[in-house]
């Protein structure tokens, strides 16, 4: 079968590899991917990798290098093992990626996100979303309702990063909302907040594309050059006697994001780290004392959000398919997807690849 396979810095291949074989296991699922996203965490690899792609044996499901890639999909069931009942052959669905134990001290407390033996379909799995066939355990098939689409079920997975930001940051009916960074999950963001009842929603984004893409995607919120306006006073200017936002969520993973962030929001207000920091940041702990505020820093996410999700997507509420700019065949992955998403003057947030 057909497959797009990391193999390092890169090297990225579009190659032929054995299908799933033998007798399923009773908690496997037969599945063939129908459409996968491409993810800040694979953008990564493909720079910087291996990073969480396994060179050894994987601690939790012995995988290694090379990797089928893909984690954010929805797929078809092809056949299920014998203990499975809440998904069917010809059943759609969308995959839940992470595998972990469900027996060490944080799957016993259902924080299965948070075992350190944690792996995932398409980084640290045999199987990934960008093959033509895969197979996941029970607990990776999530049903989704027949009203949605393949693409919304595929979006589940970012926009589930999103939303337990949004719900970290304690956001509801009212809210004033600083969102900094208007990549795939600053956007997602934005509209989960929107989805959460904010009133006043601010987006930091220093690219000009990114910037035309969210005020088109959500034209209710303020969206902000940082480099050339001065983000606090426009918080103070929408925001009640300028004292300033009530949360502010992080997307970006740099300090200077973080420590706006920090700024902008308003004593006893909360900031959450919903982007992923590449290395330290410095930051002023004394600033976060004087204000009395809380910082909340996010991992994955509970991986019991999925039928929320896919509820909220149901009735039109978090319309997770406009952050999608391209759909590209599996062929094209590396020149269309990849290196389109690193074009720092490029049009595109979230590449959605068929296999």
């Amino acid at each position: 079968m057909k497959a797009v396979r990391f193999h390092g810095a890169k090297d990225i291949r579009v190659e032929d590899v054995a299908e799933p074989s033998g007798d399923l296991a009773f908690d496997d699922v037969l599945i063939a991917p129908i459409v996968t996203g491409i993810c800040g965490t694979d953008l990564h690899e493909y720079i910087a990798g291996p990073i969480v792609t396994p060179q050894e044996p994987h601690i939790y499901t012995g995988a290694t290098n090379p990797q089928i890639l893909g984690h954010e999909f929805s797929a078809m069931v092809l056949a299920v093992g014998s203990g499975i009942s809440h998904v069917a052959v010809g059943d759609r669905i969308s995959v839940q990626p992470l595998l972990s134990p469900r027996n060490d001290y944080y799957g016993k407390r259902g924080l299965f996100h948070l075992s350190p033996s944690m792996g995932c379909v398409g980084l640290s799995w045999a199987w990934g979303g960008m093959g033509e066939k895969a197979v996941i355990k029970d607990y990776n098939a999530q049903p989704v309702p027949d009203i949605l689409t393949d693409e919304q079920a595929a979006m589940i997975e970012p926009a589930a990063v999103a939303l337990y930001g949004v719900d970290r940051g304690g956001v509801t009916a009212g809210s004033t909302v600083l969102v900094s960074g208007a990549g795939p999950i600053g956007a997602l963001t934005v509209l989960a907040a929107r989805a959460a009842g904010a009133a006043t929603i601010i987006v930091s984004e220093p690219n000009p594309n990114r910037r035309r893409i969210i005020a088109d995607i959500a034209p209710y919120a303020h969206v902000v050059d940082p480099l050339s306006s001065d983000l606090a006073a426009i918080v103070r200017d929408l925001t009640e006697e300028g004292v300033g936002v009530d949360v502010a969520l992080e997307c970006v993973g740099m300090e200077a994001s973080l420590n706006a962030c920090v700024h902008a929001v308003r004593r006893q207000g909360r900031v959450v780290q919903v982007g992923l920091h590449m290395k330290p940041a410095s930051i002023d702990a004394m600033l976060w004392a004087l204000k009395d505020i809380t910082v909340e820093a996010t991992w994955c996410y509970p991986t019991q959000i999925w039928p929320r999700i896919a509820r909220m997507i149901a009735v039109g509420a978090f319309p997770v398919e406009k952050v999608i700019t391209a759909r590209i065949a599996a062929e094209d992955v590396v020149a269309k997807g990849f290196e389109a998403l690193l074009d720092p003057t490029g049009q595109h947030l979230k590449i959605l690849v068929t296999t």
